[in-house]
């Protein structure tokens, strides 16, 4: 069943699930820590600099995603791995039983936004 249409930011975030929300919370939290815009891109919240999107988030039933572009996220898959998560093409997976790794988030987000 595909996710309902969100009209805004806060239309994302107030159509949440219980069982999500302390989850994308806190990823927009750490996300907004940094000098970026909030911006809905493709129905899911997008962290942009200038036009660019550095990342977004991913909300899903089971777990939530930090996501990145491929090429950047490649480099720290097995860093993401060994701490325990799930990393897939691009993004840093979290399912709800886990806690949100804020460090390596920040460590991620960082390493986007220094170009690397």
């Amino acid at each position: 069943m595909p996710a309902p249409k969100r009209d805004s930011i806060d239309d994302f975030f107030a159509q949440l699930e219980p069982h999500q929300r302390a989850h994308l919370e806190e990823l927009r939290r750490i996300s907004l820590d940094y000098p970026v815009e909030e911006a809905l891109r493709w129905n899911q919240p997008g962290y942009m600099r200038g036009s660019e999107q550095m990342w977004m988030l991913q909300a899903y039933a089971k777990h939530c995603s930090l996501r990145f572009v491929p090429d950047f996220f490649e480099a720290y898959a097995d860093e993401v791995k060994a701490a325990g998560y799930e990393a897939g093409a691009g993004f840093l997976k979290i399912l709800y039983a886990q806690e949100v790794p804020e460090q390596l988030c920040r460590r991620l987000i960082e390493a986007r936004l220094a170009g690397a």
